[in-house]
């Protein structure tokens, strides 16, 4: 009688799906693999990485990469997103997570928002992102593998990745001006947002990079951060409101912390 294999995935929790959310729109990098079109064989590349107001990662690739080839003529591909860090580069979270490709024509009333929220998280790919070649793609999750750690291994769904609602196109409307509005006037909220909800103690230079649903995105130089809402944002306006509050809760507790 043969052994009932072990079941070595933990049920799906807050915790992981908080997790995986974070490396989802917190990476600037991942790993992309694709079908090679000649030989079938798998083959796998570096990609510069963001993500649509949705939760969908997003790519900028060149018409004449290896990778492209692969997705335009098979959308089937899987991207793995999640840093090493120090020590053993096993023990640190990482996601795989398997999606269909979509490419992003330029007339396409979604180019927009998507070129914009990509060239804010990676500011360098504005050198040629212009050229001819290139191109946005959308990675649509079907699933993913998500490992915390050692013995920390979960499925995930759509459901688990994604946000939905009637209003993310007015969000992402609202985005830009948003984020060059608390990046020129209320750098030192975006500073304690750092230093409370992010828990930093390291000096930096942050800005705003991005607002969805669900969150915003800061940066100081390589360094990123992921910081949630208590609760998602139910329209445009709630960003206001939200952002205000969340500035005022962390300017009373820095300062009834007092100096670190």
């Amino acid at each position: 009688m043969s052994e009932k294999k072990k079941d070595v995935l933990r049920e799906t929790d807050d915790e992981a799906v908080r997790l995986a959310r974070t490396l989802l729109r917190s990476s600037r990098y991942g790993a992309l693999a694709v079908l090679d079109p000649e030989t079938g064989a798998p083959m796998a590349s570096r990609v510069a990485v963001a993500t649509d107001h949705d939760g969908a990662p997003i790519i900028l690739i060149s018409a004449l990469s290896a990778h492209t080839g692969g997705i335009v003529a098979d959308p089937r591909c899987s991207l793995m997103l999640g840093e090493p860090g120090k020590g053993d580069p096993l023990a640190h979270p990482r996601i795989t997570i398997a999606c269909n490709a979509e490419k992003i024509a330029k007339d396409d009333p979604r180019h927009g928002r998507i070129e914009w929220r990509f060239l804010s998280h990676n500011p360098k790919s504005k050198l040629y992102a212009g050229l001819g070649d290139f191109a946005f793609f959308r990675l649509v999750p079907q699933r993913a593998s998500l490992n915390g750690g050692f013995g920390k291994a979960y499925a995930l769904t759509v459901d688990d990745m994604m946000i939905t609602g009637s209003s993310l196109d007015a969000i992402a409307a609202a985005e830009p001006g948003a984020v060059k509005h608390m990046n020129e006037d209320h750098g030192d909220a975006i500073g304690r947002y750092a230093s409370y909800f992010g828990k930093v103690r390291e000096p930096g230079d942050w800005i705003m990079t991005g607002i969805d649903a669900d969150g915003f995105d800061l940066a100081s130089g390589d360094r990123t951060m992921r910081i949630f809402f208590q609760k998602p944002l139910v329209d445009a306006q709630d960003m206001h409101k939200t952002l205000v509050a969340m500035a005022v809760e962390a300017r009373q507790a820095l300062s009834a912390i007092g100096p670190v």
